[in-house]
């Protein structure tokens, strides 16, 4: 018997339905905890990608900077805003 071997013996199928579903929920769980991590590295987006992100017009995010909802950081005459930021100004509709 090899190390690739796994033998099922005395495992009910909702037993070994459960392993499986622990087992890809741990995973997806690491996943979206790496995923997080790495946005958490501040990620840039520029006025298009943040409208794209949002799905409003340019129009929409220029007055929601004017009016301190989202907020936006400037290199020269450039505009960038934080994914992390823009993700955070949501809140939940009643």
């Amino acid at each position: 018997m090899n190390n690739e071997t796994i033998i099922l013996q005395g495992v009910s199928l909702n037993e070994l339905t459960n392993l499986i579903n622990q087992g890809v929920k741990t995973q997806l769980d690491d996943l979206s905890r790496k995923l997080l991590n790495k946005e958490d590295q501040t990620e840039l987006l520029t006025r298009t990608e943040a409208c794209d992100l949002l799905k409003i017009d340019s129009s929409t995010l220029w007055t929601w900077t004017n009016k301190g909802k989202v907020k936006a950081y400037g290199i020269s005459n450039r505009r960038y805003y934080k994914r992390t930021e823009l993700i955070e100004c949501l809140t939940p509709v009643k």
